[in-house]
């Protein structure tokens, strides 16, 4: 079947700053192998390769209905396809209305779920309940939702218990082998004052709840006292989360003087994947992550990773064979004892892996050797399209 294909995405290359926008750009060049077409919708400034539509109606409004004005844009440019692809919340909206008024299938994907983010509400206000409803109106509606991992299709059926399960499919994130991959030139990390002949731990996201880089930086004041933290994070979403990380950043500083470094600048992917290869361990300590994609770009990078067991983080991290898995149970995130407890786990594991050279080796060759087996984009992107079949199936069939 010869398919025309919108993608419907708030981020795409070269203007990205998470998993999302990463999955959508990678993807997009492998669909249009295997489809007559594919035309991109965006948000943002405008750039070479997709419709860009500025998030600036109705002007002054709250963010999230400033992103429904968007949304609406983008409908109304959707072309001649057979199906349309949203992904995240800021374009389920577009799908939506875009699918009705095209008659055509409106496939999501669930990058991540609103009901298992309620600190956005910090962030959104208002514009939190919107989200949560342009999400569930779309996904309770959709020909087809794609979960990016097994963990992540349980969430969406428990969030979401009136969704057919038999229209629920998992296709996970991927990475591109070539593009990540060992970078042992040194001038990146020679420029970020890296003594290369000490262990190093590196961090590269954003600094929100969901990615609870707070606890890495109360578990490194436990690190083996040769051991370097270097944060490729940018500046945090919101007053309350910037005071906690900022407090106890200055609080590590003062036990840990030289030791750790803080990035706030988004640095390119190139020098991303040379400072992850050049990390000892890379450490991923969400507390709430459908798969995560840089976990596989480090491993991508032959490094060990010690991630927290949340979410789609175990389809990713093998447990004793690619790095180690810290247990983690959002439950209990108001609990001080369990939380303490975590931190000091999660530095156990990072120092074991750093003591010894040998395990972290065999990890990130394994790691690697995982990456180029089990997520390559073109199979995800042959796993893709024959979802947009099975929509296209289920539309015609209504």
């Amino acid at each position: 079947m010869a398919l025309r294909v919108s993608i419907l995405t708030r981020e795409y290359p070269p203007h990205i700053y998470g998993g999302a926008g990463v999955h959508v750009g990678q993807l997009v060049p492998q669909l249009r192998k295997f489809t007559e077409s594919v035309e991109v919708q965006c948000m943002g400034e405008p750039r070479e390769g997709a419709t860009a539509h500025a998030e600036d109606f109705p002007p002054g409004a709250n963010a999230a209905l400033r992103v429904l004005g968007a949304d609406v844009s983008m409908a109304n440019a959707i072309g001649d396809v057979d199906v349309i692809h949203s992904h995240t919340w800021y374009a389920n909206f577009a799908g939506l209305i875009g699918s009705k008024f095209r008659d055509v299938p409106h496939v999501v994907t669930s990058h991540s779920l609103e009901p298992h983010r309620p600190w956005k509400a910090e962030q959104l206000a208002g514009g939190y309940r919107v989200s949560s409803w342009a999400e569930k109106t779309a996904f309770t509606d959709a020909a087809a939702v794609i979960s990016v991992s097994n963990g992540m299709r349980a969430d969406v059926l428990d969030s979401y218990s009136d969704l057919d399960p038999g229209r629920v499919y998992v296709v996970k994130n991927g990475i591109d082998p070539d593009e990540f991959k060992p970078d042992y030139d040194t001038d990146v990390v020679d420029g970020l004052g890296v003594d290369r002949d000490r262990p190093l731990v590196v961090f590269v996201g954003r600094i929100t709840r969901q990615k609870g880089l707070v606890h890495l930086v109360r578990a490194a004041q436990q690190f083996d006292a040769d051991t370097q933290l270097l944060l490729l994070a940018g500046a945090p979403d919101t007053p309350e989360i910037a005071a906690e990380f900022d407090a106890a950043f200055a609080e590590l500083s003062k036990v840990r003087s030289g030791n750790v470094k803080w990035v706030q600048e988004m640095l390119p992917r190139a020098s991303v994947r040379q400072v992850l290869t050049h990390a000892t361990v890379f450490a991923c300590p969400s507390v709430y992550e459908p798969l995560g994609i840089v976990n596989l770009e480090a491993m991508a990078c032959e490094t060990a990773v010690v991630a927290s067991a949340v979410g789609g983080i175990p389809e990713v991290v093998v447990d004793g064979e690619t790095g180690t898995l810290v247990a983690y149970d959002p439950k209990q995130a108001g609990d001080p004892v369990f939380v303490s407890d975590f931190e000091a786990k999660f530095a156990d594991q990072i120092n074991r892996i750093t003591r010894d050279p040998g395990l972290a080796e065999r990890y990130g060759k394994a790691g690697r050797q995982r990456c180029i087996d089990e997520f390559s984009w073109e199979k995800i992107a042959k796993e893709t399209v024959a979802v947009y079949e099975k929509a296209i199936a289920f539309h015609q069939g209504r």
